[in-house]
């Protein structure tokens, strides 16, 4: 693969944990606004500037973004943040609950996600692609990192391991219980050799932040074109037979690299606000004929035990349900979409049982991250919904579906812990 080490704006020592936020799409405009009050010294209000404004104001208008533009500018003078000039690599770790994961904060080539070398999973919906294009134009910036996983890599170990025994150039532990810690990686030696063992790397897969990558490329792409028509029109000269042009920065986008055995999937789990006028009893007997196996919870909550097994809350239960080895074994074995119990439940239950057919577009459903526990798919399904709590989709389901060319169902993966925004903030201009 071709990575590149970065220059960026990142805060100064002493700021790190009061600046760095959790990104932009873990909250709703009222939580937004909430934790911008509660931390107004945040990189929440850069990344999400609509918070600067009355609740009822558009919050995708000119002047919302040029607030972030104007933020930004502020934090890069006020000494909040400072500018690293030399081309460096960051080890980035993050530690929860006695796990650690540790990655590398680098640039990514935008030619790679245009070629599939970059590995996708999910489609982009192109209204809340626009939002992060219009706050990158607006920035000059790529402020959010993408999430990439790659398979493990003993070389790239070995130097993310000496790069980790130095002094941190961050270590804090954030509001989430997370500790978060990074060390610099400067000296031109190990900096060619980090690039000389990614490029021994075949391919990535983006873990999360599918919109933010989609959103940086696009911008990319622009700014390209527009280099392209001004050298036109300069009437520049092809450079010299053999001459390798320099990158630009428009040629890669800002992502941390982690080794794919590292990283924690939860599950991503579902509530629909009706059963489709069916009372309990009807609805599981439509399940059961649907291939599930159905049986009173024996602890409640539930959360399922295996893959295959999913739990099930109506009329004020939680049922055990899992998918008979029958209709297991009906499944393709040459689809590694089909046999995803994300796939299972859409194609089995919410779609011919409760008519959610376009899980994308259908007003009726509500996507739950696993961090939320049974408890909020309980609140959320009340006396009038459906709940229904899902075993993780693995990290090798994801590689095999992003390796086949295929989508997964939307919202199919919940990576824990989040990347922090706001650490790295990497100009484009």
């Amino acid at each position: 693969m071709r990575v590149e080490p970065i220059r960026c704006y990142r805060p100064a020592p002493d700021k790190a944990a009061t600046f760095a936020s959790l990104p932009y799409d873990v909250f709703d405009r009222a939580q937004a606004a909430s934790y911008v009050r509660d931390h107004p010294g945040s990189f929440l209000a850069i990344d999400r500037p609509e918070t600067s404004f009355s609740p009822d104001h558009d919050m995708y208008a000119p002047d919302v973004y040029a607030k972030a533009a104007e933020l930004l500018r502020r934090a890069a003078t006020d000494g909040t943040l400072l500018h690293d000039e030399t081309p460096c690599y960051y080890v980035y770790r993050l530690e929860q609950d006695g796990r650690a994961q540790t990655g590398v904060v680098c640039a990514a080539s935008v030619d790679e996600y245009l070629d599939g070398t970059i590995r996708r999973h999910e489609n982009t919906r192109r209204d809340k692609e626009q939002d992060r294009v219009e706050h990158i134009r607006a920035t000059g910036a790529q402020t959010g990192p993408i999430f990439l996983a790659y398979r493990d890599n003993f070389a790239m170990d070995t130097l993310v391991g000496l790069a980790s025994t130095a002094e941190p150039l961050y270590d804090f532990t954030d509001e989430e219980d997370v500790h978060q810690t990074v060390w610099r990686v400067a000296r031109p030696a190990a900096v060619e050799a980090m690039t000389a063992t990614f490029a021994t790397v075949p391919c990535a897969y983006i873990a999360d932040g599918h919109h933010r990558a989609a959103s940086a490329v696009r911008v990319c792409q622009e700014m390209r074109l527009e280099a392209t028509r001004q050298a036109g029109s300069a009437g520049e000269k092809d450079a010299a037979p053999g001459a390798e042009a320099s990158p630009a920065p428009y040629d890669s986008f800002l992502a941390v690299m982690f080794p794919a055995s590292q990283l924690k999937v939860m599950a991503y789990n579902r509530v629909v606000t009706d059963t489709a006028g069916m009372a309990p009893a009807q609805l599981i007997e439509r399940i059961e004929a649907a291939g599930f196996e159905v049986a009173p919870a024996q602890d409640s909550p539930t959360e399922p035990p295996a893959r295959h097994g999913f739990g099930l809350y109506v009329g004020g239960a939680w049922h055990a349900m899992r998918f008979s080895p029958e209709a297991v074994a009906s499944l393709p074995t040459d689809d590694p979409v089909a046999t995803l119990d994300v796939s299972i439940l859409q194609d089995r239950v919410l779609g011919p049982v409760l008519g959610i057919e376009d899980p994308r577009q259908d007003a009726r459903i509500r996507f739950v991250g696993g961090i939320e526990g049974p408890q909020a798919l309980e609140r959320l399904a009340g006396t009038d919904g459906v709940a229904f709590s899902l075993f993780p989709t693995s990290v090798d389901e994801l590689m095999a579906v992003s390796d086949a060319g295929l989508l997964m169902p939307p919202k199919s993966t919940w990576f824990e812990p989040k990347l922090r925004s706001g650490l790295f903030v990497r100009r484009l201009r």
